[in-house]
């Protein structure tokens, strides 16, 4: 099999592959007497990368935490954007707050969120960041009680195109990715990713800003 080949099959792969695809997975595709290299596999990767960057491609390939997907690139937002009937989610002030602390201080419990906002924490937001699978339970604190400790999870990575925590961006940054949201859906337009909308508080579409708290730390 020529590199030609093997660099069109994994294309095609990442491409129809709905969600995305680890290098072992692409490497998987192949009999075992052709199968190339883990290196092989991301040297066609970075090849099809500098293909799409430098032909005027409408997408890009990006890597996150579950592995290679194809998006839109994120420029062309104001037209793709409209391939959507639904208002592209808003979040409260709430619901984003409880999320940053957990992405930047996990692992933590409900009460220490709570400590760190200086308010109690809606069981709602907590529910809804659980059920769209960005947020988990990763243990228990051995403390009276037993209070479930808090996490984030490779869905959340891969939704805010990061491929681990160490990637997280300025807490003004993430405010700006986390409000932004119809340039994050256009993002994920290729895998179909068609998202719910959050139920959250009516909040105005400007200064939404993180607690001083959280930003200096506890």
């Amino acid at each position: 099999m020529t590199l030609e080949q093997m660099q069109a099959i994994i294309e095609a792969a990442i491409m129809v592959a709905g969600c995305p695809i680890t290098a072992t997975s692409l490497q998987n595709m192949f009999p075992e007497n052709e199968r190339p290299s883990i290196a092989d596999i991301k040297d066609i990767i970075t090849r099809l990368k500098e293909r799409h960057e430098h032909e005027n491609s409408g997408i890009q390939l990006q890597e996150v935490a579950s592995g290679y997907r194809f998006q839109a690139k994120s420029e062309l937002s104001p037209w793709l954007s409209k391939l959507w009937e639904e208002r592209a989610p808003r979040y409260s002030r709430a619901f984003l707050e409880t999320l940053v602390i957990i992405a930047y201080k996990q692992p933590l419990t409900r009460a220490e969120i709570e400590d760190i906002r200086g308010v109690t924490v809606s069981s709602n937001i907590m529910k809804t960041l659980q059920e769209r699978e960005w947020v988990r339970v990763i243990g228990y604190r051995e403390i009276p009680g037993k209070p479930a400790i808090y996490g984030t999870t490779k869905t959340f990575l891969d939704y805010f195109n990061l491929k681990s925590l160490t990637d997280l961006p300025s807490l003004a940054e993430f405010r700006d990715l986390a409000v932004q949201d119809e340039k994050l859906q256009v993002q994920l337009a290729l895998e179909n990713s068609h998202l719910d909308l959050v139920d959250s508080e009516n909040i105005p579409d400007e200064n939404i800003e993180i607690e001083a708290e959280l930003a200096t730390g506890s």
